[in-house]
């Protein structure tokens, strides 16, 4: 099936299949580390910028 597609491709067809390919392999990768993900991870993270705030002084706002 695969063999038709890749008999008749030009120059421009193959760099289109190759950014696809790019393209399908990162949203997987980034599928499976979301799944992996801990639940803890994303509470810490999620709360870093409400305390963030807590440990500023006023020294540290000036430029």
């Amino acid at each position: 099936m695969f063999k038709q597609f890749t008999e008749n491709i030009d120059a421009n067809q193959a760099y289109l299949l190759f950014s696809l390919g790019i393209f399908f392999v990162f949203f997987i990768v980034v599928a499976i580390m979301l799944i992996r993900i801990r639940k803890s991870h994303v509470d810490h993270m999620s709360d870093l910028p409400l305390h963030d705030s807590d440990t500023e002084t006023p020294q540290s706002l000036q430029l």
